[in-house]
């Protein structure tokens, strides 16, 4: 017995990576698990169904269920038949964990339009698609009088609070998912769901390309594997389960051994003047506060505690 018998999830992205652990996590609680990939390289080209019928075996292997969706997550109505697909298999849609993204670096003065755009459409788009589609149906649900068991789940960085230099478009798609949800949480609340973002650090396709390879790779000396991707699974099933019932519009962060649970953003600085501003008096302020502060470097930063 799981904790998630019964419930049906959604994975975007599930045919590798994190979306693979975070489906087989869910199908190892019991869920009934619909593991949407559309088998793209790293940058978006190409197809391959071969991914996600390998997850479905390995669930289908360990005693779940589990069945392969084709379908473009930032595709408004191939958004509409995965959801579809969950119900029409399952009989229900109560779990949805948005992890599809591509990736194209790039400087912002080299960066072209399409890969801004590409980036943008994939991820922000993509997560819109689906919660839009999933929360069409919870509604419908409990306008008709039924019981909505409801759980959001969406993929954002840490990228977007450091803003990871050759990765404007990321940085910016993460943002844009992390207050999408948030906004989505106010909404799904009055018909009993919740909406919860998580900022994953593991070891993925995105993580080990680009001047951080060497943070994420996998330790020599078979010591404790702090950014293995499998201790994301356990974190994506606490927040899809009945203990998180009354959990939502929160940002986790979890890595190895070390979970951070972010608070919105709170002033630096709280300052009131007697008089309007000006340019003198804001200097007054302003000048000393920013005295001993550094400008921010250059390069992939990883705070770390």
């Amino acid at each position: 017995m799981g904790i998630l018998d019964g419930k049906v999830a959604i994975v975007t992205g599930a045919g590798l990576g994190l979306g693979r652990i975070e489906a087989l996590a869910l199908a190892k609680e019991g869920a009934s698990v619909v593991v949407n990939d559309l088998g793209t390289g790293l940058d978006g080209q190409g197809a391959s169904e071969e991914p996600a019928h390998a997850v479905v075996k390995e669930i289908e292997e360990g005693g779940g269920k589990a069945v392969a969706s084709f379908g473009d997550v930032s595709n408004w109505e191939d958004a509409q038949k995965i959801v579809r697909s969950a119900i029409d298999a399952f009989g229900d849609m109560n779990i949805l964990m948005n992890n599809a993204g591509i990736q194209r670096d790039g400087m912002i003065v080299k960066m072209t339009e399409d890969q801004f755009d590409s980036v943008i459409r994939v991820h922000l788009k993509g997560h819109f698609a689906m919660i839009k589609h999933t929360m069409d149906y919870w509604r419908e649900r409990s306008k008709s009088g039924a019981d909505v068991y409801g759980r959001l789940i969406s993929t954002a960085s840490d990228s977007f609070m450091m803003g990871n230099l050759g990765q404007p478009n990321y940085a910016a798609a993460k943002a844009a998912i992390a207050h999408l949800t948030i906004s989505a949480a106010r909404e799904c609340q009055r018909f009993g769901a919740t909406a919860n973002v998580i900022l994953p650090r593991a070891r993925t396709r995105m993580t080990m390309t680009g001047p951080w390879a060497d943070i994420f790779k996998e330790p020599e000396d078979g010591s404790f594997d702090a950014f293995a991707p499998e201790h994301i699974g356990p974190l994506v099933a606490w927040i899809a389960s009945p203990h998180a019932a009354n959990v939502s519009g929160q940002l986790f962060q979890l890595w190895g051994k070390q979970i951070k649970v972010y608070a919105p953003p709170v002033p630096q600085l709280d300052y009131t003047s007697d008089e309007a501003w000006t340019v003198d008096g804001l200097q007054a302020v302003l000048g000393p506060f920013f005295e001993d502060k550094r400008p921010i470097e250059d390069g992939f930063a990883l705070p770390m505690s």
